[in-house]
């Protein structure tokens, strides 16, 4: 008979990691991870083939653009890779300062603070601030790294239903009326590319006395003056409390802002464990981000070619009389309303060179099971007549 203590108790985490299900089936569809070869602006290499991207977050093609690139060699040169430190310790350096101030003036703050992610810019943006004890109203499509900082606050949270006021004020009709609340929205969803009702959500924060978290990652470089973003674009730069956001999309980099007042940023510097504890942004992409600021103030042609190339994506799109669930802006999804649909439809636009993302519940919505696409100003118009082609191909493989 085999002695106890020799017999080791199997790994439970290790099984439950080997038998996901849902791992296997990405394994085995292979829809995500799939890593290009090769890129210049919207042209990439996968698998050996030239195809179109269809699904950067790159709106306004600075990715691609010289000045972009040599701010970003020139800093490396300066600064070397990376502080390897956090700001409040050994990691802060001028280029940081430098950098929030231009994105406070740019958005009508007073401060602003960066991190080395978006994800950790938005969750820090409700994390620091809520607390047991308070209410937050969530738009139910927020973004995961907003969950992540409501989950981490242990205040209560109401959610309510997509951009809808009316739910919005049922909800906080019912709260306790004395509880300290926040608002959480964003300025365009970006599985959606639906613009938040802002106004008339605001104008029912104002009269709670919420404090306002706006993510606008998604609205930063499309909407408002000069891609101010979604406050601007409504004019209520003086209503909402915080904007957060990424500079991976329109600013052609990586990492993250909060933009507020200076006693709200100050709070966070103390408070925000995703600030004092994670490593500062890198030279390179900190002068990347500053520079694509710069040149979406002085070319605004990038800006009017987002716009124009939006417009006539979305036509074609309706009239092959795909589902587009209202998108107002270049994030657009195409809803095939089950995975049963989407994947063939996503691996047809592959087969014909255009490179998308499937997003399949619980991502999404059940029953909203899509292709997620998105425009750039460097789409060229031969590439769009390519990305008709390739979605007349896929729209007839789905029947």
């Amino acid at each position: 008979m085999a002695l106890s203590f020799l017999n080791k108790p199997k790994k439970a985490i290790l099984n439950r990691c080997r038998e996901d299900h849902a791992t296997k089936m990405r394994l085995r569809y292979a829809p995500y991870y799939l890593a290009m070869e090769e890129q210049h602006g919207t042209s990439i290499r996968l698998d050996g083939r030239d195809m179109i991207m269809l699904s950067s977050n790159d709106y306004l093609g600075l990715s691609f653009h010289p000045k972009v690139i040599e701010a970003g060699r020139a800093a490396l040169l300066k600064w070397g890779t990376s502080t390897t430190g956090a700001r409040p310790s050994n990691g802060s350096r001028s280029y940081h300062i430098e950098l929030e101030e231009k994105l406070a003036a740019f958005l009508g703050r007073e401060a602003c603070h960066v991190h080395a992610a978006g994800y950790l810019s938005c969750m820090s943006s409700i994390a620091a601030f809520a607390q047991k004890g308070d209410v937050i109203f969530a738009d139910k499509n927020i973004h995961s790294c907003l969950w992540d900082g409501i989950r981490l606050s242990h205040a209560a949270v109401e959610r309510f239903s997509h951009n809808n006021p009316d739910d919005l004020r049922a909800a906080v009709a019912a709260a306790p009326r004395e509880a300290p609340k926040h608002l959480v929205v964003e300025g365009v969803y970006s599985m959606e590319g639906h613009i938040c009702r802002l106004p008339e959500l605001m104008q029912i924060a104002e009269q709670q006395g919420c404090f306002s978290v706006l993510d606008d990652a998604h609205g930063f470089g499309v909407l408002g003056h000069q891609g101010r973003g979604t406050t601007d674009h409504f004019g209520l730069n003086d209503k909402v409390d915080l904007i957060c956001g990424s500079l991976s999309k329109s600013l052609a980099s990586t990492g993250g802002y909060v933009a507020a007042s200076r006693d709200v940023i100050e709070y966070l510097r103390t408070n925000s464990k995703q600030t004092i504890f994670s490593a500062a942004l890198s030279p390179s992409q900190a002068a990347v981000a500053m520079t694509a600021l710069e040149v979406m103030q002085t070319e605004p042609e990038h800006h009017e070619r987002l716009w124009s190339n939006t417009r006539k994506y979305r036509a074609m799109l309706k009239g092959l009389g795909l589902d587009t669930w209202d998108s107002e802006t270049p994030a657009v999804p195409i809803v095939l309303g089950s995975k049963e649909r989407a994947y063939p439809f996503w691996k047809a636009l592959l087969e014909k060179g255009v490179f998308t993302v499937m997003s399949i519940a619980p991502a999404v919505p059940p029953g909203k099971d899509l292709v997620r696409t998105a425009i750039s100003a460097m789409h060229t118009d031969e590439q769009l007549e390519k990305i008709a082609e390739a979605m007349a191909y896929a729209a007839k493989k789905i029947g």
